[in-house]
């Protein structure tokens, strides 16, 4: 099926020749595939509102945000930063959220980490929660719920079999019968 080349191969201390194209022939320009390779993941963007920057409205979307301006709004992304002189008026709704600046309003997210210069003024709803010496926090701190895990213990209170009557105490047995 399979043969192998007649020509010997050169020494393997001399350099093989290198093949020459044919001068009149000009060499093909490789070509590009411009979609993208199929096991590649497709990288997230990172957006950035300036410190002088003001954005009235919402904002959602993938991948992360890092907001040293103020944003009068919501923050729906996956990753919020808000930096040293940033500020949100509003909720943010994220995967992991790292606040330096000023928060003005409820935090939804599986990671929170509160910096030492930071003030959070609202509700903290989360999986994970660290603060940092002379972090300024006013508001409620809550566990985020997760449904399968609500889930969970109806399922074994279900499972458990009713408990019999419960009995009369043998002191009301003896004065009932007396009677």
């Amino acid at each position: 099926m399979f043969s192998k080349p007649t020509s010997n191969p050169p020494p393997p201390h001399s350099p093989a020749p290198a093949p020459q194209p044919p001068a009149s022939a000009p060499a093909p320009a490789p070509q590009l595939d411009a979609r993208p390779a199929p096991n590649r993941a497709t990288p997230r963007g990172s957006s950035v509102i300036g410190a002088e920057m003001t954005l009235e409205g919402n904002i959602s979307g993938g991948g992360e945000i890092q907001i040293d301006g103020v944003v009068k709004g919501d923050v729906r992304v996956e990753h919020v930063t808000v930096g040293d002189g940033g500020e949100v008026d509003g909720g943010i709704y994220a995967e992991a959220v790292e606040i330096r600046g000023k928060v003005s309003g409820s935090i939804t997210a599986k990671q929170v980490r509160l910096y030492g210069a930071c003030h959070v003024d609202g509700d903290v709803t989360h999986e994970q929660l660290a603060m940092e010496t002379g972090a300024y926090f006013q508001g409620r701190s809550l566990r985020l719920q997760r449904p399968a895990q609500a889930a969970a213990p109806a399922a074994v209170a279900a499972r458990v079999e009713p408990a019999s009557p419960p009995r009369e105490p043998a002191s009301l047995n003896a004065k009932a019968a007396s009677a």
